[in-house]
C-alpha cells in the first residue's frame, strides 16, 4: 500500500506503520547509518515531554537490527507505529 509516498505494513500485531528511513551498517562496520525521509519525517505524529521537549517515536525490529549487525541483512527499516 502507498500513501503520499509512504509505504504502510502489516507487522506484529499493529494495524499500520509508517516507513520513515532505513538502518545499515558503514562501509567500516563500526557504525550503524541512519537515513530518514524528511518529507515522511515531517507527517510523524509527536508527543511532548514534562520538560516540554517534543519527540518523533520511531520504532526499529530488533531481530531485523540484529540481522543487519551480523551481516545476515544490509538493510532494515525505520518505521512509526500506527494505531
Amino acid at each position: 500500500m502507498t500513501k503520499k509516498g509512504q509505504q504502510t505494513t502489516e507487522m506484529a500485531g499493529h494495524d499500520s506503520n509508517v516507513l520513515v528511513g532505513y538502518v545499515r551498517r558503514s562501509n567500516a562496520g563500526g557504525a550503524l547509518k541512519l537515513s530518514i525521509n524528511t518529507a515522511a519525517f515531517a507527517d510523524c505524529s509527536t508527543y511532548m515531554t514534562s520538560d516540554g521537549q517534543s519527540y518523533v517515536p520511531l520504532v526499529i525490529s530488533m531481530a531485523a537490527l540484529n540481522k543487519v549487525l551480523a551481516g545476515e541483512r544490509a538493510v532494515t527499516t525505520v518505521t512509526q507505529l500506527n494505531d
